[in-house]
């Protein structure tokens, strides 16, 4: 029982952790990507890599401040979005969905590339270039605290605040871009775009306008993975994680505002419980070593909550708190 306590005390970090703000950064630009304007945009991984390189690479490289970096991350993501918007968001989903998909994987392989190892650090990646701000916490980064019986570093509270701030912030920004003429534009887009071009309204630019504020939104969330790690490795931006925020996104609901923070909040809870508490199963002997090993867990849990996702799919394809409305959509 106690190591089943402590299995949960563990997820309830994750719950509140940099990871679950991350993949809520990552579903909240999805989620007006997809939920909002219907375009299938499977490459947010990259912008979230620009955005966290865009800080390491202008503080450890080129020796600029933080927030300096931070604007390069932001306008690294607005050069992408634009870069796919121009030639694909005149033509049907499919392609949009294939060029990002390659575009985020091509980025990967270019920046953990020999050639590109003078600026990106190749695979070992970039390091040391988030001092400046932890050093503007109100307390000590170094000092470790006891909360709800797990253990956080000052740094990490300090990110998990930062961070959480972003995501209702951006929260908010949702909201009332939805209730605006605007947003009511982009949802009409997504229910039929034809019939939005037939009132006169420019399609193609609210598109792109869609695009340019999910991808910035993505970069934000690379920033925050960035900073709280120290560290700046292609490798930790696979292609894998871009759907791990769908799966957020399914999970909490599309079209809804808290849906995509909600979504993340509990797939991470839910992996990392699965995963804490499979090894304690296993090793208080409930679990027979024969039938599944500790090594198996780290794969296992993806299955059970997959499983999980596909029944939510059959019996609640909306997702927990979506509107069942909001997904009979024919995203273009």
């Amino acid at each position: 029982m106690s190591d089943l306590l402590n299995a949960f005390a563990i997820a309830g970090k994750a719950f509140f952790g940099f990871q679950a703000i991350f993949f809520a950064l990552l579903a909240i630009g999805i989620n007006i990507h997809f939920g909002y304007t219907g375009l299938l945009n499977f490459g947010q991984i990259a912008f979230a890599m620009l955005g966290g390189f865009g800080i390491a690479i202008s503080v450890s490289q080129w020796g600029l401040p933080f927030w300096v970096g931070v604007v390069v991350g932001v306008a690294a993501a607005v050069a992408l979005a634009l870069l796919l918007g121009l030639p694909t968001l005149r033509l049907r989903a499919d392609y949009l969905a294939i060029v990002t998909i390659a575009t985020s994987e091509g980025l990967r392989l270019v920046f953990r590339s020999v050639s590109a190892t003078p600026v990106t650090g190749g695979t070992r990646g970039l390091a040391a270039f988030n001092g400046d701000f932890m050093d503007l916490a109100p307390w000590d980064t170094q000092h470790r605290y006891r909360i709800l019986g797990t253990t956080w570093s000052g740094g990490e509270l300090w990110v998990a605040l930062i961070g959480w701030v972003l995501v209702i912030l951006f929260s908010l920004l949702t909201w009332q871009l939805m209730r605006s003429p605007w947003g009511r534009v982009v949802k009409a887009i997504r229910e039929d775009e034809d019939a939005v071009r037939a009132l006169g309204k420019n399609v193609y630019a609210y598109k792109m306008q869609s695009l340019v504020l999910g991808g910035v939104i993505g970069a934000f969330g690379g920033m925050v993975y960035a900073v709280s790690t120290g560290s700046a490795i292609p490798d930790q931006y696979q292609s894998a994680n871009t759907f791990l925020a769908y799966a957020a996104l399914i999970l909490g609901g599309a079209a809804r505002v808290l849906g995509p923070v909600l979504g993340s909040m509990i797939l991470l809870f839910l992996l990392q419980f699965a995963d804490t508490g499979l090894r304690a199963l296993i090793s208080n002997g409930v679990i027979p070593e024969g039938l599944l090993s500790s090594t198996d867990v780290a794969q296992i849990r993806f299955v059970l909550v997959g499983l999980g996702l596909m029944l939510l799919l059959v019996f609640r394809p909306q997702g927990i708190f979506g509107d069942r409305r909001e997904v009979m959509l024919d995203a273009r």
